[in-house]
């Protein structure tokens, strides 16, 4: 085949950035609309990655110019070989950097001052590297990519796909469709972002834009999912993400895709090692990194599977099925079995099949008779396997009912030619077609697709195919709940006061160590707004009594010490005093047990408290997650914390409303309103404190890492804070945490 090498008329694309898109996007069109691509370290050493590119280009027939650079070569691959940059016959475009990583800074700032706008670095040896000389050039070409302003992917990845444009600039040498499909992928591992194309592609899923980002030094994830939430040709935006570093960049990209009406699909590596400090507290360690990333990125619409077979169901569901406009699911089978399977599991999902409105029931019970469960789901039995047209008129009479949002047909489709299922399909897809809700095939267990079954996808637009009962269910709760989803997701501030401000201001400047100690901390919450229970410091057994007798029994008795961050643990919590003589023996007791301690540590007092009769124990808390930021936390508290985790989170700061949506997230919000008969709980005192909360962890930016209320004790008529911890990030407590 005859390689394209002098400068084509470029077919432009039908879409364009506007006028006043970002620097980002404007640049990334580039990147994926290029005038001509430039492949810089061309050699024709068998099976390296330029030749294998070179090849993609050709093959498929990249619509601009190609031009190889060699300074060692004047020709290779059958075309002229250019020395450099400035002997191109016209100003390059798109750079592919294919030479060793040494040479690659200095040929990103040639192609920038030689007029090139974006550039693809498949070359390895960077931050990937643990060696100085990896690191140190790691560092030159970030800065290279930032003074350049040009858009820049890699290095260490694999290529990009931009089907619109025909370019190909991947090292895959398998057959690809170039569709310029709904679908747009990014991610930093290039064979997982090649994987997940390919298992589209054979589900007959167009991918219009693939991009795989490598070390990231220049553009990053969720970049890319900026410009694909502009780009209109794409409905779904798919991500393999290893990491969150720009936490606002990533939100922000979430927002977009969000206004308009496209999920993004995230498939994202676990647990992070950052913020271990936190973990002195129990919000810390049940707030992990890949529960602060659901509970802040699905605010946000953001879809998270679980592996890549869930992806690429997801992504099938998202693509062919329609928003629906509630959660009311119908289903045709023509088993019993497959009818108790198909309720099982969306049961167990949480999901229910809508009762069918009478004039729908009598239809059917008249239509199918004895062998069929007229119900919903259907079992349309031997009636329906007989005649086919009873069948496709079951199917119609679950579509047109008003009362459903949702048709599921358990079938699969056929591997080879089949003239009655092909004939019933094309039935069903134009009933879809017309029918304004998804339609949507499950297949009971994944069988596979042949290159029929493929094909016949394909002319089946407007039906839904899944594969596995359980990852269909999974995708079809998750087109449900973003359904749901607010198309705007405002903006939530701190609301705390300027003198609350003022008061973190002052404990951060004085503290020491990796703690505040329970006095400082409850100083603290309370001018945030987080109420506090009545209480004071005593430094001798006489105080103390003094002071119990002026709360008004029962007291608590509590050792004070930044030292000790877990009190429970070491004895230093005593409850139902009820005597003078109980808070002095209380107060000698602590403190004895104290000073056998090791590593002696410093006693600052012994806190009388308030011991409020509680009908719930929660914890509130908030943690600074190291990748996406702060986070809230609410739950059933008291010593049982960790085994029970029943918690949720929500990024900081929240509002009220956001607050009480958090609270129901859990079963001690089912509790709080009133469980079995029992009064309800006062649910206003946990959203202040929630609130409050939100509010501090935000203020106080980096310098906090985990606040730990627990327990906050909640009855009919009042909630507060009866111990708290508050966990400093700075060398003390990152080095507490062995980190």
């Amino acid at each position: 085949m005859e390689a394209q090498v002098s400068p084509a008329s470029h077919l432009s694309a039908k879409w364009s950035p506007a006028p006043d898109a970002s620097h980002v996007i404007k640049s990334i069109h580039a990147m994926l609309h290029p005038r001509n691509i430039v492949l810089v370290g061309a050699t024709d050493k068998p099976g390296n990655y330029a030749e294998r590119i070179w090849n993609n280009l050709i093959k498929y027939k990249y619509r601009g110019g190609l031009f190889p650079v060699n300074a060692k070569r004047e020709t290779i691959w059958g075309v002229p070989c250019y020395e450099d940059f400035a002997s191109l016959p016209e100003r390059p475009d798109h750079v592919l950097v294919l030479v060793p990583a040494r040479f690659a800074v200095q040929v990103i700032r040639d192609a920038a001052a030689a007029g090139a706008r974006s550039a693809t670095i498949v070359t390895s040896g960077f931050a990937e590297l643990q060696d100085e000389d990896s690191q140190r050039l790691a560092v030159e070409l970030q800065e290279a990519v930032r003074e350049t302003g040009m858009a820049v992917t890699g290095p260490n990845c694999l290529g990009n796909l931009s089907a619109g444009e025909n370019m190909f600039t991947n090292i895959d040498d398998r057959i690809i469709t170039m569709e310029a499909g709904a679908v747009a992928i990014a991610g930093q591992s290039g064979a997982i972002v090649m994987a997940i194309r390919q298992a589209l592609e054979d589900r007959g899923v167009g991918v219009g834009y693939m991009v795989t980002t490598g070390n990231e030094a220049g553009l990053e994830t969720p970049d890319l999912m900026s410009y694909f939430a502009a780009d209109p040709q794409i409905r779904v935006i798919v991500v393999y993400l290893e990491g969150v570093r720009n936490t606002k960049a990533f939100r922000d990209a979430c927002k977009a895709a969000r206004a308009a009406g496209k999920p993004v699909i995230a498939l994202k590596l676990g647990a992070s090692e950052g913020g271990r400090a936190a973990a002195m507290a129990h919000t810390g360690a049940l707030a992990g990194s890949i529960e602060t990333f659901d509970a802040i990125s699905t605010r946000e619409g953001v879809i998270r599977v679980r592996g890549l077979d869930e992806l690429i169901e997801t992504a099938e569901c998202f693509v062919h099925s329609a928003v629906p406009k509630g959660n009311r699911l119908a289903a045709v089978t023509l088993s019993g079995g497959k009818r108790g399977l198909l309720l099982d599991a969306f049961y167990s999902a949480g999901l229910s099949f809508a009762p069918l409105k009478q004039d729908a029931t009598d239809k059917l019970a008249k239509m199918l008779g004895p062998g069929s469960i007229v119900g919903n789901p259907l079992d349309a039995g031997f009636a329906a396997v007989v005649d086919p047209s009873v069948y496709m008129q079951s199917i119609k009479i679950m579509i047109d009912d008003p009362d459903t949002d949702i048709v599921i047909i358990d079938s699969e489709l056929p591997k080879a030619p089949h003239e009655l299922r092909e004939r019933n399909l094309r039935i069903v897809n134009e009933m879809a077609g017309g029918g304004g809700k998804p339609v949507i095939y499950i297949s009971a267990m994944s069988i596979g697709f042949t290159e029929f079954t493929k094909a016949l996808r394909k002319s089946l637009p407007h039906i839904t195919v899944m594969q596995g009962m359980d990852r269909a269910v999974t995708a079809i709760k998750s087109l449900i709940e973003y359904a749901n989803l607010r198309k705007e997701v405002p903006d939530i501030v701190s609301s705390s006061t300027k003198s609350a401000r003022a008061v973190l201001e002052k404990t951060l400047k004085n503290a020491n160590g990796a703690a505040l100690d329970e006095v400082s901390s409850k100083t603290l919450l309370k001018a945030y707004g987080i109420p506090i229970s009545k209480e004071a410091i005593a430094q001798t057994a006489a105080e103390a009594v003094n002071i119990a007798r002026t709360i008004g029994f029962p007291v608590v008795a509590k050792v004070v010490s930044a030292d000790i961050l877990h009190k429970s643990d070491i004895g230093g919590v005593v409850l139902n005093l009820n005597t003078a003589a109980d808070v002095k023996k209380a107060f000698n007791d602590i403190t004895a047990r104290v000073k056998k301690l090791k590593g002696k540590p410093k006693l600052e007092g012994i806190l009388i408290a308030q011991q409020v009769k509680a009908d719930l124990e929660l914890v509130v808390g908030a943690s600074l997650d190291a990748e996406m930021g702060p986070v809230v936390l609410f739950g059933t508290g008291g010593v049982d914390i960790e085994l029970m985790k029943d918690v949720a989170l929500a990024g900081a700061p929240l509002d009220a409303a956001e607050a009480k949506a958090l609270i129901s997230r859990t079963k001690a919000g089912v509790k709080i309103k009133g469980y079995r008969g029992k009064p309800a709980l006062h649910e206003a005192s946990v959203v202040k404190a929630l609130v409050g909360l939100s509010n501090l962890i935000a203020d106080a930016g980096n310098r906090i890492a985990s606040i730990d209320v627990n327990p906050f004790l909640i009855n009919p008529r009042t909630g507060v804070a009866v111990d708290a911890l508050i966990v400093l990030n700075n060398e003390a407590a990152r080095s507490a945490a062995g980190r």
